[in-house]
């Protein structure tokens, strides 16, 4: 692996992009119980559901046959919740209801921050809002912050979240970089799943990239097979070279681009400096630079030498909203996966609009008009 920095020339991380400025990402708030965040995460309503059954196991046998909660898809709980048993829809809603308030207090907890203060909306993304049980949560933790008189929206990820951090790629970087191409590479690494893409730029269509969509995309469960890093990067080069294969065959102009959404803080050299520890491996390791290993393992693309752009995944995931989000000036994406990724946004331009603007002063001319006509008076 390269020990090199990332010497493409553009800058990782960047909080000034051409649609939002971000105002703060991978918080890492903590109290005495540990990090805040992690009471919303994907395994926090796992953890939730198990307390439950077991209370439920002391007096009566387990509607859901023993089987981990850990193992239970989201189908599996949609279907529960809609029709199933009473007793395990029972527990599938008291689940929903203690994740929705602490997932409440969790954003209760955000909006005491100077950067999440101004927030009007926040966008709840990840694996776990893919589901009814998920939109559920996400609808009662509103209701429950509505009922406290705080004035904050939450609604669900508008895309399919393993396509969404693929689709908020295209504005991690320059928008003239894509002029004149049809596609892009683009890569959501996760806790869990390690996605890659081919996104359609549409500029045809929408020039803002409002209509961006996954042509063509893979998914690799890596938490099911435990690789090290080396092997993770070798297996994400792989879904790479065969998308940019089938997007040649396709006849698509891929731009020479690769962005990337990764948990953790991003330097601007390419380094990743925290947060990065539910991925396969040690990926903030000083003699390891993601951009850097993908540039020499893919050189090009086309005819023209590849450019790798690195940002944290959650701002990705939020920047696929960016087209909603033109209403309201300040806000935020939690994404509930393997922990739970957060970022604030201020959209561009709407900063200047929503200050008051100064009260006209009088003009020089109607005093010295009114001054004539009081001089004149006296006269009479």
């Amino acid at each position: 692996m390269s020990t090199s920095r990332d010497h493409s020339g553009f800058a990782h991380g960047s909080l000034t992009l051409p649609d939002v400025t971000i105002t703060s990402y991978n918080l890492e708030l903590r109290d005495d119980e540990g990090f805040v965040g992690d009471r919303a995460s994907g395994r926090a309503f796992r953890a939730i559901l198990d307390e439950l059954r077991a209370k439920v196991g002391e007096v009566a046998d387990d509607p859901f046959g023993g089987l981990p909660s850990r193992e239970l898809k989201k189908k599996t709980l949609d279907r529960v919740l809609a029709e199933g048993d009473p007793i395990a829809a029972g527990i599938v809603h008291g689940a929903v209801e203690e994740f929705a308030t602490a997932l409440a207090a969790v954003v209760r907890r955000f909006l005491r921050l100077k950067s999440w203060a101004p927030v009007e909306r926040v966008v709840v993304g990840g694996g776990l809002r893919h589901s009814r049980v998920g939109e559920l949560a996400i609808g009662r933790a509103g209701v429950i912050l509505k009922a406290e008189r705080i004035p904050v929206d939450l609604v669900p990820l508008t895309h399919h979240p393993d396509q969404a951090g693929l689709i908020g790629c295209t504005r991690i970087m320059p928008s003239w970089l894509l002029e004149g191409f049809d596609a892009m590479l683009a890569v959501d690494v996760g806790g869990t799943n390690i996605r890659c893409g081919v996104v359609r730029l549409n500029t045809d269509e929408a020039a803002d990239l409002s209509q961006a969509d996954v042509w063509q995309f893979e998914l690799w469960t890596h938490a099911d097979d435990k690789p090290n890093r080396e092997e993770a990067i070798d297996r994400l080069v792989e879904m790479l070279k065969d998308l940019q294969a089938k997007a040649e065959k396709k006849g698509l102009r891929l731009a020479p681009l690769i962005g990337i959404g990764c948990p953790g803080l991003i330097d601007a050299d390419g380094a990743i400096e925290r947060g990065a520890q539910n991925l396969p491996g040690n990926w903030s390791s000083q003699r390891f630079n993601l951009p850097q290993v993908l540039r020499e393992k893919i050189p090009s693309i086309g005819d023209h030498e590849t450019v790798v752009v690195l940002h944290n995944d959650a701002v990705a995931q939020g920047l696929s909203q960016v087209p909603d989000m033109r209403d309201v000036a300040h806000w935020g994406v939690l994404t509930i996966g393997t922990g739970l990724g957060n970022a604030s946004f201020a959209t561009r331009g709407a900063e200047d609009a929503e200050k008051p603007k100064p009260k006209d002063k009088a003009k020089p001319k109607a005093k010295a008009k009114a001054g004539v006509k009081k001089a004149a008076g006296k006269k009479k």
